[in-house]
């Protein structure tokens, strides 16, 4: 538990699956007193935004609502990330319904995109790269211009952001070669933001969390599998084996590190990419 996170506000962008790393981010921050933006597409379309990696404003409801018996100040926004005038009044919804915004994770992204390069259409490689990329920088850009508005806290600072990265922006790997540009471009923004910002007592990090079986995670298993031709359970023993401890990543261990970095503990950690792996990213 983190005290001084009480009666903060936070958007947690792409948090509106069910048994998503946005919802455990959300939950973790919602138990320690923490005001919360449940934000994601909010509507399924065609293969761009499937059922199985966007939020639909129904489940989004139902995660809200989920929160709210532990916490009962959350609110939903329904945004798309590549388009800046939406993002922008995401972050105007928080100050207007909460008067303020301090912290923002940029979870949203696109996860399902995958296949051999060769076989990539243009549609495909802008849309991961304008959900993960272009609109991280988006909500960084208008929620680092609110929080430069706000008062520095003694010994918690003036604003957090907190960008959920991978495995992948870190390392490479096959099938996956706009999802790991563009999160690899998210830690060079994270950094480059850091630094701009740090004189202002605004600190940014991400997480790098490696494979966790979402439902999203579930729907990459079985592609992965098929992929290699082996089964599941196969392909989930062989990822246990190359893990040091010898598990796949669960949310709560990113939602724990997403509430660490945003906690005055935290306050003199900026400009870093945390691995979440259980050692198997080690740089």
């Amino acid at each position: 538990m983190y005290p001084d996170l009480e009666g903060k506000v936070a958007i947690v962008t792409g948090a509106g699956r069910h048994k998503g790393l946005g919802e455990a981010i959300a939950r973790k921050l919602a138990a320690d007193g923490v005001k919360l933006v449940i934000h994601d597409l909010g509507e399924v379309d065609g293969e761009l935004a499937p059922a199985h990696g966007v939020g639909a404003s129904k489940e989004m409801a139902e995660v809200a609502e989920g929160i709210r018996a532990t916490n009962p100040d959350v609110s939903t926004f329904q945004a798309d990330m590549r388009e800046e005038a939406q993002v922008e009044a995401l972050i105007g919804h928080a100050v207007t319904t909460y008067g303020k915004l301090d912290i923002l994770v940029n979870n949203a992204g696109v996860g399902y995109l995958f296949g051999p390069l060769v076989d990539a259409t243009q549609e495909m490689w802008d849309t991961v790269l304008n959900v993960n990329l272009r609109g991280a920088f988006f909500a960084m850009k208008h929620a680092i211009r609110q929080m430069q508005k706000q008062e520095i806290e003694e010994g918690w600072g003036r604003g957090r952001v907190v960008s959920v990265g991978s495995r992948g922006s870190k390392s490479g790997s096959a099938l996956t070669s706009s999802y790991i540009a563009s999160k690899h471009g998210l830690v060079g923004l994270t950094r480059s933001a850091a630094i701009e910002h740090g004189g202002e007592q605004i600190t940014v990090n991400a997480v790098c969390p490696n494979h966790v079986t979402t439902g999203l995670g579930s729907w990459q298993n079985e592609f992965m599998a098929e992929k290699r031709g082996q089964s599941v359970e196969d392909y989930l023993a062989a990822m246990r084996d190359r893990i040091p401890l010898g598990r796949v990543g669960e949310v709560e261990d990113t939602a724990n590190a997403c509430a660490f970095l945003c906690s005055g503990q935290a306050r003199y950690i900026t400009g870093e990419a945390m691995n979440v792996s259980g050692g198997e990213e080690m740089h």
